[in-house]
């Protein structure tokens, strides 16, 4: 009876550090992806349109899910938070690839490729990619008690690299803050290219 309780017990503790080990990866693909769009805005002065930046929005929409759960705990509000910033993202990233489709005078630079795909795509690719994730994490982990009741604390190597991950996205959320505002100033923002 006791080597099942213990049994199920380290079952529980590899469960809710799977758990941790997932939200890690999630937030650093996020980081991963903010860095580079900040990088191409500032190396290759590819400037965001309005829509790449409600994108952004959506990203970092995604991001403090992501941290709130690595904060707080595990909860299904916060997963809720995170799957919302994602379908945001898809629909916003699907709207725009469709207009760059059809692009209106004044409009057709849609910007740089990367191997072979423009920034919304890639978009869309990552917002399905992070559904599906999220469809496997909970067919994986279920929704047990021992997530909602663990602490990252309890980890220190894993919240060491969740609290770096963290303030990189605060740095990056304040930096895109920063580029929009000398971008927009607090009009509309437009980005024409002169023909």
């Amino acid at each position: 009876m006791s080597k099942n309780i213990l049994h199920r017990l380290s079952s529980e503790n590899s469960l809710t550090q799977l758990n941790y080990i997932y939200s890690l990866l999630i937030l650093a693909a996020m980081a991963f992806i903010l860095t580079t769009a900040m990088y191409m805005q500032l190396v290759y002065s590819e400037y965001p349109c309005p829509l790449c930046l409600l994108q952004r929005v959506a990203y970092f929409g995604v991001c403090f899910g992501v941290i709130l759960n690595l904060r707080n705990g595990y909860s299904m509000r916060y997963e809720g938070l995170t799957l919302l910033s994602t379908i945001l993202l898809l629909i916003i990233s699907s709207r725009q690839t469709l207009l760059d489709i059809y692009p209106r005078p004044g409009h057709e630079y849609i910007g740089s490729a990367f191997l072979g795909l423009h920034m919304p795509v890639w978009s869309i690719v990552f917002s399905i990619l992070l559904l599906l994730a999220y469809a496997i994490r909970f067919c994986i982990l279920g929704f047990g008690d021992y997530l909602t009741k663990s602490s990252l604390k309890s980890y220190p190597k894993t919240a060491l690299l969740a609290g770096m991950l963290m303030w990189l996205v605060i740095v990056l959320c304040g930096l895109n803050v920063l580029s929009t505002f000398f971008q927009c100033g607090f009009s509309a923002c437009h980005t024409f290219v002169k023909v």
